[in-house]
């Protein structure tokens, strides 16, 4: 899967948790806390959809590896099928 559809399938799936938040404003290379009003049971509903929608799994020492888009985008692009 290209990067470019690994960030969207992530950008979805904020946007779903977040419904308040404008995620088409996320920068890359910011911590998605400091950019959007995440708590840490909005992050446990990301990684818990990563799991539903894409059959991902992270475990819980991989987290701080998801703090930013590009992050995600590097971690969870080769665990995309």
């Amino acid at each position: 899967m290209e990067n470019a559809q690994v960030r969207e399938a992530v950008m979805n799936i904020i946007a779903d948790i977040a419904l308040d938040e404008d995620v088409t404003q996320i920068k890359d290379d910011l911590a998605l806390r400091d950019q959007l009003d995440l708590d840490s049971m909005d992050f446990l509903d990301i990684v818990m959809e990563l799991k539903k929608r894409h059959k991902i799994e992270v475990p819980q020492e991989d987290y701080p590896k998801l703090a930013t888009m590009e992050s995600c985008v590097n971690y969870l692009g080769p665990k995309f099928h």
